[in-house]
């Protein structure tokens, strides 16, 4: 089977599709949709796949409607759109930079939003509203200064990497002196944030995260071509017509929002950016920044990884933090060894 097909439109248009690419955006979305019926079911009451597809067309008992619509579809929805978040914000960060390793996990965005979530906690005793907002204020003040840092008429993907670098440790010494000021009671709390958890997620999470993935996702995938042709160079994307700072702000201010918003619902969420956008590449086999891949992607990932934790520990024992943490971790000493050896770094 070929893997891209050209397809005229009756306007006369030429249209290419890429077949592996869309096939696995499929079995992505349908990986991802079995992994959230299963997570739905999956709890100190267990309620098997077919019920919680009867109750979520309306046709459970009441005690089943409770738990699937109010306790558990919240906790879901969340880990899809954070999962969804991540994974396209760590696929537009990787292809501005250039670099497989420029995720916010590496840049310092994560670690920025930590810190305005711990600045809220230990200094304003904040609720949890209050910490969410900071959380995102965080995240763009450090994405801010990650960009003004790296300037230089441009910003080098090399560049951006190792200014992130630098940000990343200065702003995790921070959070580490947050922790040392708070009280045992601020400083516990601070700690279980930090983990990254979908415990306790509640529809006051999905609204204003859907919302933001409405705007946001359209308005990258749109600017997905002028990314593509960055990848090229500067100057040939130039020649072909690309306003290439415009462009590059844009989708670095959209990367950034998505990151800061799915840190700020579910805490820092570890790896989940940066091995999403190259398990997507290895599994389309197509060049570009394969971003609506990247985002069924990182979805797939965490939901899938908060049904094992569940599964294996049982609900509400490991949060889903942890276990991207330990196999995102895993992933990157294998991504840094691979690209040593093909002589990048």
């Amino acid at each position: 089977m070929k893997s891209n097909r050209a397809i005229r439109t009756p306007g006369g248009l030429s249209v290419r599709l890429d077949v592996r690419a869309l096939t696995a955006v499929v079995l992505l979305v349908l990986a991802a949709l079995t992994a959230s019926v299963l997570l739905i079911g999956t709890g100190d009451f267990p309620i098997g796949a077919g019920d919680v597809l009867r109750t979520l067309a309306g046709q459970g008992d009441a005690g089943q409607e409770f738990i699937v619509n109010e306790l558990r579809l919240p906790r879901v929805l969340v880990g899809l759109l954070v999962g969804a978040s991540l994974g396209l914000g760590g696929a537009l960060f990787q292809a501005i930079s250039r670099n497989p390793l420029g995720s916010p996990d590496v840049l310092g965005l994560s670690q920025g939003a930590t810190a305005g979530a711990l600045t809220m906690i230990v200094l304003f005793s904040a609720s949890s509203e209050q910490i969410t907002l900071g959380a995102l204020v965080g995240g763009l003040v450090t994405g801010a200064a990650i960009y003004l840092l790296a300037w230089k008429r441009g910003v080098h993907g090399y560049r951006l990497v190792l200014v992130g670098i630098g940000v990343s440790a200065i702003v995790t010494a921070v959070n580490g002196y947050l922790l040392t000021k708070s009280d045992i009671i601020d400083a516990a709390q601070a700690v279980v944030w930090m983990t990254g958890s979908l415990d306790g997620r509640d529809w006051n999470q999905v609204w204003p995260l859907l919302a933001l993935c409405a705007v946001l996702v359209p308005l990258v995938l749109a600017n997905s071509r002028g990314l593509k042709m960055m990848e090229m160079g500067d100057d040939v994307s130039y020649a072909l017509g690309v306003r290439v700072e415009r462009v590059r702000m844009l989708l670095m201010v959209s990367a950034v929002l998505l990151t800061a918003s799915a840190t700020a619902a579910a805490g820092p969420v570890s790896f989940v950016a940066l091995t999403a956008p190259q398990l997507a590449r290895r599994l389309t086999r197509s060049p570009g920044p394969n971003l609506l891949a990247s985002l069924c992607m990182g979805a797939t990932l965490l939901v899938t990884a908060d049904f094992v934790s569940q599964r294996v520990f049982g609900a509400g024992q490991l949060p889903v933090g942890v276990v991207t943490g330990v196999l995102g971790g895993a992933y990157l000493l294998w991504l840094l060894v691979a690209e040593r050896r093909a002589g990048r770094i």
